[in-house]
């Protein structure tokens, strides 16, 4: 097998993106750091190259929302990567009063943000991440859908188009729809989960392997053991895919008066918990310290990372956002190193400078100071 491609952003331009008028930054290195004071503008630096691939950026912002306040609300990220393809340009952007963000590769449009992976991956850990463990099953399910889009690009519009096509379920049952209608949307909602799940238990089951293998590297970040979990995980555990989605539409079939009286759908694929203990421990990851839970996502993204170069072909471009800040200086080196051996570029962002000592040689290093960006 051929080692991964390393895709790497040579230039990156904001437009009127969140406290940015106007920025060009020229990029040589795997490796970078931005360094600043908070609200200087270093997230969206960030923010702005997770729009560089498939859905709603870091924070899932809604795209109106994003423009510099005192311009038109439109905005436009444009980048200069070397990748698969060589040297491709990549843009998106958001007009005002439209309803989605364009996309363009080499000038030309692009259907869908979806198109964006076949050049680029784009991973991110971020502060607003910290509660994943403590915090509902969605925000779970929704960080294991990004994990699963790394790896199967179809996997975001399969997920939409569930969720769409349970929308238009429970809209039925309220009304009162007629049962051959609903035999007929329920078998797409059957066919759409079990493919959703079917991807959803192939990442897991790919990164378990991939977490058991980083723990032979000696890093100094706890060992996860992560399970998909649901009603509907116990009810079609061991099925194919033909027979789960037989089990899915007679669920569905059998549960419409309890799901009518409820005004949703009760059982199903966007019920599913991805589950998260502290190996070593033998402890669920909620209820280990903030520390070890930061430590269990770190660790958790670095498996992934390399997981997503195995399988794409591309070793993912990297965000991470304040994350040298919580580490000693042993687990900050040992990151580093880590990252390094990956092969991915890496985006990082802090507020103090020493942190970012220890990076390899080579590394580029910028300051932001109210939206104006200096190399160090």
């Amino acid at each position: 097998m051929s080692d991964p491609v390393s895709v790497t952003l040579t230039r990156l331009a904001l437009t009127d993106f969140r406290n940015y008028a106007s920025a060009t930054i020229p990029l040589s290195s795997q490796m970078v750091a931005f360094v600043g004071d908070n609200g200087a503008g270093k997230t969206n630096i960030l923010e702005a190259i997770s729009f560089l691939t498939a859905g709603r950026g870091l924070r899932r912002s809604a795209l109106s929302d994003i423009g510099r306040a005192v311009a038109s609300g439109s905005w436009a990220v444009n980048a200069r990567i070397e990748g698969v393809y060589g040297e491709t340009r990549l843009g998106t952007g958001y007009t005002a009063g439209e309803t989605g963000r364009r996309v363009r590769i080499d000038g030309e449009d692009a259907r869908s943000s979806d198109m964006l992976l076949d050049y680029i991956r784009v991973l991110w850990l971020v502060p607003s991440m910290d509660g994943l463990f403590t915090g509902p099953g969605s925000d779970r399910r929704r960080f294991l859908d990004r994990l699963v889009l790394s790896l199967n690009p179809s996997h975001g519009r399969m997920v939409a188009n569930y969720e769409k096509a349970l929308r238009q379920r429970n809209r039925l049952l309220a009304e009162g729809g007629m049962p051959s209608f609903l035999d007929a949307l329920e078998a797409q909602v059957a066919e759409l989960g079990t493919a959703v799940t079917i991807s959803r238990r192939e990442t897991v089951s790919l990164l378990a392997a991939t977490i058991e293998d980083q723990a032979g590297l000696g890093l100094p970040f706890p060992k996860a053991l992560i399970q998909l979990e649901g009603g509907f995980e116990t009810l079609t555990e061991g099925m194919n895919s033909t027979d789960t989605e037989d089990a899915f539409r007679t669920l569905l079939s059998d549960g419409r008066y309890r799901d009518r009286a409820a005004g949703r759908t009760l059982e199903g694929p966007h019920r599913s918990d991805l589950v998260v203990h502290h190996a070593e421990k033998e402890l669920p990851a909620a209820l280990a310290s903030t520390g070890e839970q930061k430590a269990l996502l770190i660790g958790l993204v670095l498996a992934h990372a390399s997981l997503t170069s195995a399988v794409s072909g591309m070793a993912p471009v990297l965000l991470l956002d304040e994350v040298a800040a919580h580490l000693d200086p042993a687990r900050r080196a040992a990151l580093f190193a880590r990252l390094e051996a990956i092969g991915g570029q890496v985006f990082m962002t802090g507020t103090d400078a020493a942190l970012f000592e220890d990076l390899p040689s080579g590394a580029e290093r910028f300051q932001v100071t109210d939206a104006h960006i200096a190399r160090l």
